[in-house]
Order: C-alpha cells, then sequence, then structure tokens
C-alpha cells in the first residue's frame, strides 16, 4: 500500500526528477559503491550503497567477518541475523543507506570463484541463512539486497552465459533462498548478469515481475548489477526499477579516487567474467525519451519511482533519517566475528590428535601463517582495523613452544581489482625458505599444524579444486615426519586432499576473517568444540554432477543445467556414489546419541539428544525427508533436506529438540499446478549428516 506521502511525492516530481531516482551517479562523497542523488526540492535524500557481504566496504576501514560459507557451516541462522545486524550498523555508522548483500545464489559448481560468499548446495539451508542475514540487516533500517537473482552459479562468461534450466528445477532449487530473504523484508534485490533460457536478467519479466514481484508481493526495488544492464526498454518494462552505477566505468573511478585512465579492460586477466563498462549510463541517458516515446510506460516509470520511495520512507529516510550512529569496530563485533568463525570450523577428521595439549610442543607450518585470510576476491573485500594470523593466535593461547616455518613461498591473494592499476605487490619472500625447514620444525614438535589455502575471486572460477602452489607436497612432507600432523584448510569450498589419509586430522576453517588466529587455536585447543557442519558436499573433483562442458562452465553461450535437481548430495545419493566428506558432516571432541524420535503434527520432528561424552560441545540435529514417487515416474531426489537445529549440551546433558521441517521439502513443484505435496508416508531420517541417519518417523500428508 503506498503512502500518502509517497504519492504526494510523485504528484510533484517531473519527468526528468523521476528518471533521476532510477539510476545512479556519481557520488558527491566518494565513499560509496554506488550513489543515488536525492530531489533537494522535495527534501529527497541523496542514498548510498556499500558493498558487504563480508564487511562494510568503503575507504574507510570496517570489522572484516568471516565468509558467507563459514557463517552458514555453523548452521545457526540466528547468528546470521546476530550477523546481518552488526552490518547494518556498521553501514550506518559509515553513512551507507543500502547494504548489496547478501549473496546467496545456489552452490552449484564447487568450482564458482564466489561460492565463499554463498551459504549452501541446498536451498533450504540457503533460505533460513539469507532470511536470518537480511532481518538482521533490516532489523538496523538498513536496506537489504540480496543478490544475484538468479542462477549466477559460475563467474566464467558471467555477464553473458545463458543458464538453461527447467522452471520446476529453478523452483525447488535456485529460487526458494530468494523467496526467503522476501520473506524476511528485504528491500531490494539485484538481479544477476547472466541470462536464464535466453533473456537477460535485468530484462526477465517471467522471474523479475511475474514471479518476484506479482507472484511472491515484493514491493521493494530490482537494481541491476553493476553494469548490468543491456537495455532501456526490455529492462525498464521487464521489471528493472534501478540502473547502477548509473554512470561509466571512468567515471565511477573518478568519484572513488581513481584515475579513469587506468582502467583498461582489455587488458583485464578477469575481463572473461566482467560485464560491459559502456553500459553503465543507459537510463541516465534514454529512459526519458522511453517515456515519452510511449515505449515504457509512463506507469511502469512510476511503479520504478513509488518502490524506490516507499523504501526510502520505509526506512526512515524520507523524515530526519535513522536513529542512532550505528556502530563500527566495537568489542561485541570483534567478538561476533571471532564467534562466527569458531561456530563455522568443521573438524573433518581426527585421529586422536586434537584438541591440542595446552603445554605441547608446536609447529606451525604454512605459506600464510603470518596473515589472516580475510576472504576472497573481488566486491567483498574488507580492510580491518585489526587481524590475527594463525602464528598470533596460536602463540598467545600456547603453553608450550611454537616454532613457525612458511615451508614454501607465499600463495598470494587474487581479485579482480588487479587489473585496475599498477602492481604494488611487495617481494617479501624470505631467501631460505624451504620445506626441509617445516620437515625440521615438525619433527622437533608434538604436533604439526599446517595451514593451506585456495585463491578465490568474483570474476574467475577455480580452474581446478587442488591447492595452488606447492601445498599437498608441503603436506605430505610433513605428515612423513610426523604423524601427528593436523591439516587447516582456508579455502572458498571443497578441494581436493591427495595427503587425506596421512594426516591426524583436517580441518576445515573457511575464509575466517580478521579474527582468523583466535578462531582457530580456540578450536585446536578445545577451548570451544569444531560446532561447524559442511554447507557443501566435498568430493573428487571429476564426482561432481556438473562434469560435462555442457553443463560448466558451458558451450556456445549456454550452460545446460541437466543434472536437473540432483546438486550436491542430492547427486551422491541418486548414484550412490561415496562423498569425500558428506553434506552436514562434523566431528566433535565429544560424543552423541539420538533417541526417541516422534513426529509432532506434520510439521515438526522432535528428538532427544545426549552428550554421552566428557566434554562440552555443539550439535546438529538435521532431518531428511524422503517423499513418496512422484506421479508418472517423475524424477525425485531420494531425500531432501527438511530442516535443522543447532544446539550446546554439557557432558551428560539430554534436550528434547525440535526440527521444524519446511513445506517445501514435502513439496515439488508442477508447472500447471504450483507446489504439490504427494500424498502418502514421507519418510523423515534424523541424524547427525545426509549420511548418518540415526532414526526414522513416518509423517502422512
Amino acid at each position: 500500500m503506498t503512502s500518502d506521502a509517497v504519492k504526494r511525492l510523485l504528484s510533484e516530481l517531473t519527468l526528468a526528477e523521476k528518471v533521476q531516482l532510477t539510476h545512479g551517479a556519481a557520488d558527491t562523497e566518494g565513499t560509496a559503491t554506488g550513489f543515488v542523488p536525492g530531489v533537494e526540492r522535495l527534501d529527497v535524500p541523496g542514498v548510498r550503497f556499500t558493498d558487504g557481504p563480508l564487511g562494510v566496504r568503503t575507504d574507510e576501514p570496517a570489522t572484516a567477518f568471516p565468509a558467507s560459507m563459514a557463517l552458514a557451516a555453523s548452521f545457526d541462522p540466528d547468528l546470521a541475523r546476530e550477523f546481518g545486524a552488526a552490518l547494518g550498523r556498521e553501514a550506518t555508522a559509515r553513512d551507507q543507506d543500502v547494504l548489496l548483500g547478501p549473496g546467496l545464489n545456489l552452490v552449484r559448481v564447487p568450482h564458482c570463484g564466489r561460492n565463499f560468499e554463498y551459504f549452501s548446495e541446498d536451498p533450504v539451508a540457503t533460505g533460513r541463512f539469507a532470511a536470518g542475514v537480511v532481518d538482521g540487516i533490516e532489523s538496523a533500517d538498513v536496506v537489504a539486497t540480496p543478490k544475484h537473482f538468479v542462477a549466477n552459479n559460475q563467474e566464467t562468461a558471467r555477464a553473458s552465459v545463458s543458464a538453461e534450466v527447467d522452471e520446476r528445477v529453478l523452483r525447488e532449487l535456485y529460487l526458494p533462498g530468494f523467496r526467503d530473504a522476501v520473506d524476511a523484508g528485504a528491500g531490494a534485490a539485484m538481479s544477476a548478469y547472466n541470462r536464464v533460457n535466453g533473456t537477460y536478467m535485468s530484462e526477465h519479466e517471467h522471474l523479475l515481475t511475474e514471479v518476484l514481484k506479482d507472484e511472491w508481493g515484493f514491493d521493494g526495488v530490482v537494481m541491476s548489477d553493476w553494469f548490468g544492464t543491456e537495455s532501456v526498454v526490455d529492462a525498464a518494462n521487464g521489471g528493472l526499477d534501478l540502473q547502477m552505477p548509473g554512470i561509466s566505468a571512468e567515471e565511477l573511478f573518478e568519484s572513488m579516487g581513481m584515475p579513469a585512465d587506468e582502467f583498461d579492460p582489455s587488458g583485464f586477466d578477469y575481463a572473461d567474467g566482467m560485464p560491459d563498462p559502456r553500459t553503465g549510463g543507459l537510463f541516465r541517458e534514454r529512459l526519458a525519451d522511453a517515456v515519452e516515446a510511449g515505449d515504457v510506460p509512463e506507469s511502469r516509470l512510476d511503479d520504478m519511482v513509488t518502490r524506490y520511495l516507499t523504501q526510502l520512507e520505509r526506512h526512515g529516510l524520507l523524515d530526519e533519517g535513522r536513529d542512532g550512529e550505528g556502530a563500527i569496530d566495537t568489542p561485541e563485533h570483534r567478538e561476533l566475528a571471532e564467534r562466527i568463525a569458531v561456530r563455522g570450523t568443521v573438524l573433518l577428521e581426527n585421529d586422536c590428535v586434537l584438541p591440542l595439549a595446552d603445554d605441547a610442543d608446536v609447529a606451525v607450518i604454512g605459506p600464510n601463517v603470518d596473515e589472516a585470510i580475510l576472504g576472497g576476491g573481488g566486491s567483498s573485500e574488507t580492510t580491518p582495523f585489526t587481524e590475527t594470523s594463525p602464528v598470533d593466535g596460536i602463540e598467545a593461547r600456547a603453553d608450550g613452544d611454537v616454532s613457525v616455518a612458511r615451508g614454501i613461498p607465499r600463495i598470494e591473494d587474487v581479485s579482480l581489482f588487479d587489473g585496475f592499476g599498477p602492481d604494488d605487490e611487495d617481494d617479501d619472500e624470505a631467501p631460505d625458505v624451504s620445506v626441509d625447514d617445516a620437515v625440521a620444525a615438525a619433527e622437533d614438535a608434538d604436533a604439526a599444524v599446517v595451514f593451506v589455502r585456495d585463491q578465490a575471486t568474483e570474476a574467475a572460477d577455480r580452474e581446478t579444486l587442488a591447492l595452488p602452489g606447492e601445498q599437498d607436497e608441503l603436506v605430505e612432507a610433513v605428515a612423513s615426519a610426523t604423524d601427528r600432523t593436523v591439516v587447516v584448510l582456508n579455502t572458498s569450498g571443497p578441494v581436493e586432499m591427495p595427503w587425506r589419509e596421512d594426516v591426524a586430522a583436517v580441518l576445515a576453517g573457511w575464509y575466517p576473517g580478521q579474527a582468523h588466529g583466535e578462531a582457530a587455536a580456540a578450536v585446536l585447543y578445545g577451548d570451544s568444540d569444531p560446532g561447524g557442519r559442511l554447507p557443501v558436499t566435498f568430493a573428487p573433483e571429476d564426482e561432481y554432477p556438473a562434469n560435462t562442458e555442457r553443463r560448466f562452465p558451458g558451450v556456445d553461450g549456454e550452460v545446460h543445467y541437466e543434472e536437473g535437481l540432483l546438486v550436491g548430495y542430492r547427486h551422491f545419493d541418486a548414484t550412490d556414489a561415496d562423498p569425500t566428506y558428506p553434506f552436514g558432516h562434523g566431528r566433535s571432541y565429544t560424543s552423541f546419541e539420538y533417541s526417541d524420535a516422534a513426529a509432532v503434527g506434520d510439521s515438526t520432528v522432535e528428538v532427544t539428544v545426549e552428550n554421552t561424552g566428557d566434554r562440552t560441545g555443539r550439535e546438529v540435529a538435521q532431518a531428511y525427508v524422503d517423499s513418496p514417487e512422484a506421479p508418472d515416474d517423475l524424477e525425485r531426489p531420494r531425500r531432501e533436506l527438511g530442516g535443522f537445529t543447532a544446539l550446546s549440551l554439557d557432558p551428560g546433558e539430554s534436550r528434547r529438540v525440535a526440527v521444524d521441517l519446511d513445506e517445501r521439502a514435502f513439496g515439488r513443484y508442477d508447472e500447471s499446478d504450483g507446489w504439490t505435496v504427494d500424498a502418502g508416508e514421507h519418510v523423515v531420517s534424523v541424524g547427525r549428516s545426509s549420511r548418518d541417519l540415526r532414526l526414522e518417523v513416518s509423517v502422512d500428508r
């Protein structure tokens, strides 16, 4: 319902002023990722947009939180809301009104360069975290912008590739997370660069207007990704409300204090993953003419402006502004960054080596042990006020001796921004860095902890799941020197581990952000239980379903989603293939037993979980739904995640917990009838992962 105040403004705006509110412009203060100027005579304020999936990115520092994948590994949506609220406060403190996040595209292929910005291969898990982060951001009166709508599941040719995917697969896998974000109150949504079934997402009337706006009731603003608009008439009529950045690449860089002559897309390493920078000002240049010519109805322009003004009013921007000054780099935010990193750490393997004894002599090994891994490259990069490296964290925690050896040359960060300006990389390699030093340190220690990493960035996909550089050789050499070798993976997602059976323990620490060192030490020494579970399946590179060129990265400008619904664990269940580590997997420093599972109504399962060990631990009770066969032998995944509940239990403590089941886990999408639940017995299995299911109950629907 449009308010009287917005109706009054709309009636007083001229055509030129209306158009001005449908595209960005150069930021007058040079602090924002994007800026929409106001209309001073009507007291409509200018609005600033900031990148922010991992932390607020302006020209000043902010808290560098762990990657979204690490947050999702916590399986704790309440933590996601807390994180979102912190992002909102930090955006306010930096005078930013719109936060460009969360990213919530489904992890379809493990090679995607932006997987670290996303949550999961599963739509229920993705939706729970998307909703939590959006709710948190919006609670701070900052506009949340879930992105990239929709099917932006790779970076290779992302600005042109067409995702060839049928409606049922879109509805059951790729759209639910966005629906949950809308239901959580998102004030904006960002369209993806790519095409879907041949149509650019910025012009996709079916998905932007018919589904997002009309069917779901989204009353917010659909904005383009930066330079992600291909037309004026088709985009406006298709449902795009706001073109960003609204100016040319040269103008954008100049507004950010970067000389325009440093922008040279022809020499850009990631050009295949970049949009056309010449399209930034299409609405500014041509929208008014299109309206006057009748090609874009004036009612559509009014709708674009109404949506924008309604969100400004909803977030307090048409009045005196938002309440409060926000908060940035507070002790609470620092503690939250560390807590997310700890909660998201997944113990993949442990052969009696962890937790480390307080007085153990520890060798800390790895090419980047002297720096915190803040995230991948691209628009999510955040500069923190403070950070702790693995060496810092372990030295501060250890009572025994700590030796340090890098072993091999540093694995450098990669970023799409590498193409914008001169290479100022410092060559800080010590001349005596060698594997022999790492081996010697490991031999003299009670345990060796090897930190390894991958390289991931927006605008490029990983060519391989193998660790870059000579890290595999380093791990193998250290493992040969001591049978008490621990490997910590600081990666964007799954990686190959040819040395897995030769080491005593493996931890997935993802990109842990500024609290890298504290979080690693807390888990390694057992101050905190490794509470994380895998939000993605770890498997050999050639075992994933998108294993042909047609499926990834595509042929002749099209990527074919021929695996259908069988993405991630669904594929491994359907083929009976054994993943290296299944979805939902994660070990603990204690043990848990499940008993007395029962259905409560038709949408909840209760189960008793008991900590049978001698340490406090965190558990994630997971419920998977196996539905009856659909009519006409329609393909269905063997089982689908229905819900999960995270809890902490003291030694000997037991608790009755409820796992609420997502209605969509029971249903399937029928293009004629919409969402349909097949009548009959639905078997719900409860356990510790998709492959460690302890109990079953039946739910009749």
